[in-house]
Formats: structure tokens, sequence, C-alpha cells
């Protein structure tokens, strides 16, 4: 055998041996999306466990092990969940007030309108829990963990349309070509278990606005980094992970063969050409041969006990739901995920707002008050940060015509909420304010770096220290700005 791969060391490079091979092009695809440590090849595992892990020790004990960020695509308005505006309803209907915008640019889909017609939330607002968080009707079971969540209503970043804005939140930039966060931690952090990939994402759409913002792959790619660390992206369908399966008549002895026989193969390639993303490919057929066995059992929901489709709801019996997603992102947490992230399409509501935020509030109200309470009892949420939150906010404004029971929002990246919970996050505190007519900050403002930093150092990370030198630079998630919002820390 090694007389025969010698021999194609010679006769043959690598890209012409895959596409000869009976892997072809698709297990050629498998291995740019698929990335995690370890596996059945002892020297690929431990190669990756020290390129997965770039920190080594951490800058100080981390509160948290893990991430499940809840990603609300689109942008959900403010004002009909947490931001409670009374006299928004008050001046229903009249111009906003110059002094109050401040000549804030606004987006091309308002900014030639005559005027700012002033538009409260026509659902009620209560105070919740023991510090008395404000929370909208639309929101039932979210108002039931008010003491175990932290609402930051202060939140404020520099992009004004959706793609700069999400890729802002998940990169660090506004422009395309950075890593995610999920990349950032599987460099820095590696991996936590040897079956499933450090960084996992989950996608859903809303039934607020079913023709939604797309998202795209690139806000869970991996940038600069080595490619290991990739988000690998689970679907609601026969296949969850694309090219894990083997081609029919491929048995798991012949997989494990054909394996071990191009690992040799790439390991000549490594020692001839230096290049690490040949050891990282090593390691990634190691993680996709794991897969076939951890992938189905993680998408198996059929021995999770009735009362925990009950504590989700219906929908969590349905895949790709959010429902569906939020009770798989407590299975990959309980199984050592590093990074799980969820979004959730369909809060972008220009027009037709009453409806549409009610919809998307169902949506996702009830699973992911579930997701915090079932980790709550697990007792995991102490070491397993829980993120809610969209890309920017709605205006105090209807964007369009108002009528009696129909408006819509524009985005507004001035001041939105969001809320974090576990993960050694104050629980049951509201942190910043808003001006009475929820446009501008007036105290306490965190902005999307502050936010990163902040998430960084709850997993043991200094978010100044941790970089990565690319093209004569050292880049880091937080650019060059953003402290940690110690207040809201425990």
């Amino acid at each position: 055998m090694n007389k025969e791969i010698n021999e194609r060391k010679h006769s043959m490079n690598r890209r012409a041996f895959l596409a000869k091979s009976a892997i072809g092009i698709g297990s050629a695809a498998l291995i740019s999306i698929v990335g995690c440590s370890g596996g059945e090849n002892q020297e690929a595992g431990d190669m990756m466990r020290k390129i997965g892990g770039a920190l080594g020790n951490m800058d100080f004990a981390p509160k948290a092990k893990r991430v499940i960020y809840l990603f609300q695509s689109g942008g959900p308005s403010q004002l009909e969940l947490f931001d409670h505006k009374p006299l928004l309803n008050k001046m229903r209907g009249q111009d906003l007030p110059e002094e109050i915008r401040m000549g804030q640019r606004l987006t091309g889909m308002s900014s030639g309108q005559a005027n700012f017609p002033l538009v409260g939330s026509p659902y009620q607002f209560s105070q919740h829990g023991e510090a008395g968080t404000w929370m909208s009707d639309l929101l039932p079971y979210t108002s039931q963990i008010a003491d175990d969540i932290c609402v930051i209503k202060s939140m404020h970043t520099e992009a004004i349309n959706h793609d700069p804005a999400v890729t802002f939140f998940q990169t660090g930039s506004q422009q395309p070509g950075r890593p995610s966060i999920g990349s950032w931690l599987s460099y820095g952090l590696g991996s936590m278990n040897d079956n499933l990939p450090t960084f996992t994402v989950l996608l859903s759409r809303g039934t607020g606005r079913k023709l939604s913002q797309p998202l795209y792959n690139r806000l869970w790619g991996n940038g600069f980094l080595h490619s290991l660390h990739q988000g690998v992206q689970f679907r609601a369908a026969k296949d969850p992970v694309l090219y894990l399966q083997d081609p029919k008549g491929m048995d798991r002895s012949d997989r494990r063969k054909m394996i071990d026989q191009v690992a040799q193969l790439n390991h000549i390639q490594a020692d001839e050409f230096g290049d690490p993303e040949i050891t990282s490919r090593i390691a990634q057929y190691e993680m996709a041969y794991k897969m076939q066995t951890s992938v189905p059992e993680i998408m198996d929901v059929s021995d999770e006990p009735d009362y925990i489709y009950k504590m989700y709801g219906a929908e969590s019996m349905q895949p790709g739901t959010y429902a569906a997603n939020a009770l798989l992102a407590r299975r990959l947490a309980e199984r050592g995920v590093r990074f799980i992230q969820l979004y959730h399409m369909g809060w972008d509501h220009h027009d037709n707002l009453p409806v549409a935020v009610s919809k998307q509030a169902k949506d996702v109200d009830q699973a992911s008050a579930a997701l915090v309470m079932d980790l709550k009892q697990r007792g995991m949420l102490e070491d397993t940060l829980v993120i809610w939150g969209g890309e920017f906010g709605r205006t105090n404004y209807s964007q369009g015509e108002l009528t009696d029971n129909n408006f819509g929002r524009d985005h507004h990246p001035r001041c939105f909420s969001i809320w974090m919970a576990g993960g050694g996050v104050k629980p049951g505190m509201t942190y910043g304010e808003t001006d009475d007519f929820g446009y501008n900050i007036v105290k306490d403002p965190v902005h999307v770096h502050d936010f990163q930093a902040t998430m960084l150092n709850q997993l043991g990370i200094n978010h100044e220290k941790f970089t990565f030198k690319h093209q004569g630079r050292r880049f880091r998630l937080t650019d060059v700005h953003g402290h940690v919002i110690k207040d809201i820390l425990s």
C-alpha cells in the first residue's frame, strides 16, 4: 500500500486525485463546510485540538462555556416588545420633533416622506418579575422569565440597512469577509466534543413576513481564519448536513478504509507543501465520519418527554420551526457544541406591523422562554450564555400612511432592545434608558462592540488581546473599539 501511495505522489497531485476518486465533488464540498476537532484518526484529532484552541489558558476564569444566540433577523420593534412609550400614543399622528430627530439620516424608504407621524404601540404593556421589567402582552411567556433575563434597552449600531447591520453584529465589521463570532470562538477556545462541530447554525422563517430579508452563509463563515472554524448549517430536511451520507453501495468499513487512505495521501501533501489547510481536511474527514452517527442522533427528538414538547410548544414537533430549532439548540448544548446560532427571519415590518409583529412574536415567545427554563432546570443556564435580539430597532414614526388600524416602522439604529440570560449575566434587571419618544438613548448606551466585548468576557476572553494577524494587521472581533458592560455582570 505504501509503495502504491508513493507512486501516486509522483504521478498525481492532490486535486487530480480528488477529481478522479470515488469521493468526487460532493465530498470536496463536504470538507469545505464541516469542521471540528477530533476523530478516530488519533493523530488528526490531536492536530486539530492544537489548532482549535489557540488561546490556551484563558485571560480569567470564564462564567460561560457556550453561547446560544437567538438572532431575530429583520429588526424587531422594541416599541412593541420591551420599550414602553405611552407618550407616543398621546401624540399619535403628530410629527416627530426635529429636536428629537436631530438630523439623523434615514433609509431611502422613508427619507422622502413629507412628515413623520408618531405612533405608539397598539399592545398593552405591564411590569413583570421582582424588578418590574416592562414587556408587552405579545410576550406572555417571556414575561414569565423576567427574573432570569437582563433586558438591554440601550443598544445602538452604526448600520442602517439589513446586510451591513447583521454582518456588523456577527463579524464586528459592516464589510463582509471577517470571521463570524462562532468562528472566532472555535479558533480561540476549540471544541468541547469529538462528534459534532464546534459551531452550528439553524435557520427558521417566521410567519410575520414570509418573504423576508435573505441570509447569506458568509454570516457563519470563517473569513481569514482556518476553514476548520466555519459554522456548519443543520437543515430541517432528509439530509440535515449536506454531503454527509455515504454513496449507494458504500458501507461503513469501506468509508473507514477510504478515509485512512486519503489521510495518508494528505499527509504526503502536507509534508511536501506545509499547508495547514491540508491537516485541517484530514480532521474534517474524520469529523464527517463521526457525524454520520452523531447528527441523526441529535436530530431525532423522539426520546424527548411529552412535558418538553409542551414546554416548547406544539411547533417544536415540526422540523424547521423556531421552536424545533430552540429544542435542538438545547440538545446541541448538552452535547458540547460551543456556539449555537439560531436565525429567525421575518421581523422587517415596514407595513402591516400590528398583524405581522404579533405573528412573529408568537413564533418565538414560548420557545425562547422554554429554552431558558429548560437550561435552568438542567443546571446548564449558569454556564450557558443565551442572547436574544436583532440587528437594529424600528422607528417611533410610521413609514408611509398611518391609518386607524395599520402602520409600519422603518429601520432605527439609534436605540433598540435585546436580552441576555445565564453565563454570569445579572438576572432580573433592565439596563439603559431611552427618551420619552423612544428615539434616543439617555442613559447607559451599549454599542455593538460593547456587546461583543461583554460576550467574550463571559467566556474568559479579553477582547483587546484576542487577535489574529492577517495581511500584516492584527484583527479582532471588536476591531479597535468596545468595552465590557460590567454593570450587567454578576
